[in-house]
């Protein structure tokens, strides 16, 4: 797969690219992180996440877990929904089951920032994606799909993809493929069987090449594991069969994710410890621990160690059936050291945290503590007149759950932010300002900081300058304030309550 993975880098330049390439498929319980990581270890270029359906994932707030090193989607009940790092971030692929185009939208702008790309599930026949018209239901919907295409690829700045399963008459299909290719998105995986077919029947390869023929976007083809898909070497005689661009594994990737090993199969034993390293070092749930190495287990799963497996009801107990006790203490250990450092740099506010490209600072701006006619945003604009910059620029975001503000300001290429949530857009643009302010070392307007002179000397120097005609200073600054918040240039709201 290296000359795969070039391929992929040289064509993507920011962007995803679904150009040969081998896929982990989307799988509910299995597509997890400890999974993913691992498939990308063993060769995988992309990994799609589990399905995650729409309205649980549009009431999550997004948490950045500074032990773990992880982003967290985490549910009003405090469930971790979705959980994803910086080293799957360019090749993870949110894959979220909806019926509705704006949900979908929320769900999306939600993760955008923290994935490769946006995935649709139209093809999973189960009852619990399609008794809410998602999943393989939206087959009989071509219109529905159109509406919630259309709505991502326009809506989002990552690629958008969706996967499918064969319609009954090809004529059929490549109808509803071709409606699909039409709405703009980057790729489209093809399941050959039909909605009301089971893994025990043969794929369609003939209908995954037509398809591929068909339309000009890359075709990822599914369904292989159970008579063509055994070793990574078949991969790419599926990638034949079916002419398609990519190819996409499930069961035999669940059940050996090293299937995407070039060099060849692991032992199940192998893959299992390095899994569960994975699962301990990112507080995987246990009960999903176990499943997801039951499936390696498989028809072992009777043996001594698979009834010692079943009965583990944490990850320490599983860690004792693998030998992995030591492993297991020395991880905890080091994420204790990390929370503990963690927790003493939040007992002082005032100490920035980097979040991607992005710093941080616990800070809300309360506006009693600011009494001066000047405030916060005032002295970061002045500050960079007086230095010849180009102006800050704020970007601000609203979350559906509660319709609470954060903001995050552009300073010389630098961006800032407040990790706490405002009730107004204004507020949260003024702490953004403050997190930048802080860090650069300048002045706030804080009641008892001391003075300056940075606002008040341009405020002179006006004074001295101005016509019978000119306003004076406090209304210029009013002026300005309105000028910023007009220009959408520099300002860009985002609503996620839509």
């Amino acid at each position: 797969m290296t000359a795969n993975k070039e391929n992929m880098t040289a064509n993507t330049v920011g962007r995803l690219c679904f150009r040969n390439v081998n896929a982990l498929a989307p799988m509910v319980r299995v597509g997890t992180l400890p999974t993913r990581l691992l498939s990308l270890d063993y060769g995988a270029d992309i990994v799609y996440s589990e399905e995650l359906i729409d309205i649980k994932m549009a009431q999550c707030q997004r948490v950045v877990n500074e032990v773990l090193e992880t982003v967290d989607f985490v549910a009003p009940d405090e469930r971790v929904m979705f959980r994803t790092c910086e080293k799957e971030k360019d090749r993870v692929v949110f894959q979220m089951g909806t019926a509705d185009p704006d949900r979908a939208l929320i769900v999306a702008r939600l993760v955008e920032n923290d994935v490769a790309a946006i995935d649709v599930n139209m093809g999973c026949p189960k009852e619990y994606s399609t008794k809410g018209g998602m999943g393989a239901a939206l087959l009989s919907d071509p219109d529905k799909i159109e509406a919630i295409l259309r709505t991502l690829v326009k809506g989002v700045s990552k690629p958008v993809t969706c996967k499918i399963r064969i319609l009954p008459t090809l004529e059929d299909t490549l109808s509803l493929v071709k409606r699909i290719e039409n709405t703009g998105v980057a790729a489209i995986a093809v399941h050959g069987r039909l909605k009301d077919e089971r893994p025990r029947h043969p794929v369609h390869c003939d209908f995954i090449q037509a398809i591929a023929e068909a339309v000009s976007i890359p075709v990822i083809a599914n369904g292989g594991s159970l008579d063509r898909v055994k070793a990574h070497a078949d991969i790419e005689e599926f990638r034949k069969a079916t002419g398609a661009s990519s190819v996409m594994v499930a069961r035999a990737a669940m059940w050996n994710p090293s299937v995407f090993r070039s060099q060849g199969l692991l032992s199940v034993e192998e893959v299992m410890e390095e899994y569960l390293k994975y699962a301990i070092r990112y507080d995987n749930h246990a009960f999903n621990t176990k499943y997801c190495l039951c499936q390696m287990l498989r028809d072992k799963v009777e043996s001594p160690l698979g009834k010692q497996l079943k009965s583990a009801q944490t990850n320490e107990e599983i860690c004792e059936g693998y030998g992995l006790q030591e492993y297991y203490k020395k991880t905890q250990a080091e994420l204790q050291a990390r929370r503990e450092a963690i927790q003493t740099n939040h007992n002082h506010p005032d100490q920035p945290v980097l979040d991607g490209d992005v710093t941080t600072m616990r800070v809300k701006f309360e506006r009693r503590e600011y009494p001066g006619e000047f405030s916060p945003k005032m002295f970061l604009l002045e500050w960079s007149r007086k230095e010849n910059l180009e102006q800050p620029r704020y970007e601000t975001v609203q979350r559906s759950q509660d319709r609470a503000f954060q903001s995050m300001v552009t300073m010389t290429g630098k961006k800032y932010r407040s990790t706490l949530w405002e009730k107004s857009k204004k507020y949260a643009e003024q702490a953004s300002a403050i997190v930048c302010l802080r860090v650069l070392g300048l002045p706030e307007g804080r009641a008892g900081e001391e003075y300056s002179g940075l606002v008040g000397k341009r405020k002179r120097e006006e004074k001295s300058n101005e016509t019978p005609d000119e306003e004076d200073t406090t209304t210029y600054f009013g002026a300005r304030k309105r000028h910023l918040s007009e220009n959408p240039e520099e300002q860009r709201v985002t609503n996620y309550s839509k």
